[in-house]
């Protein structure tokens, strides 16, 4: 893992979290896009190198609604740069980490995405990111 990728934080609204995080930065959301495999609509704002991903649900059954009423809006998961996402996912799983799937999939942010479950990682949602290139 190289560095942190970016901070998830689950929210009800999106419209009213990004005005939020717009008056925090200083800056609007550098990019909106939709994640229908996973339904979700994410934000992102970049501050210097640091990012942050506001995730919203588009479907009651989606990962994010399903934390969204289980534990309120607030940090999802922490994501991590890595450059071969598939060699980390296979050091990963050898070192006792549970992967939540084996096969990265198309994410948000132009990335191949896997999870790591966070009973394996003391309670913190893992993302693995690698850009596409």
């Amino acid at each position: 893992m190289r560095k942190i990728e970016h901070i998830g934080i689950a929210v009800k609204d999106l419209d009213v979290s990004n005005a939020l995080f717009e008056k925090l930065f200083g800056a609007p959301a550098y990019k909106q896009e939709e994640v229908v495999s996973e339904g979700v609509m994410t934000s992102f704002f970049a501050n210097g190198p640091n990012k942050i991903e506001l995730l919203a649900a588009t479907n009651p059954d989606s990962p994010i609604a399903k934390f969204l009423e289980k534990k309120g809006e607030g940090i999802h998961h922490i994501a991590f740069d890595v450059a071969d996402i598939e060699a980390e996912i296979v050091r990963l799983k050898s070192e006792g980490f549970v992967v939540l799937n084996e096969v990265p999939k198309k994410g948000a942010d132009n990335k191949l995405v896997a999870f790591l479950h966070p009973k394996s990682t003391n309670g913190v949602l893992i993302e693995l990111c690698q850009e596409i290139k």
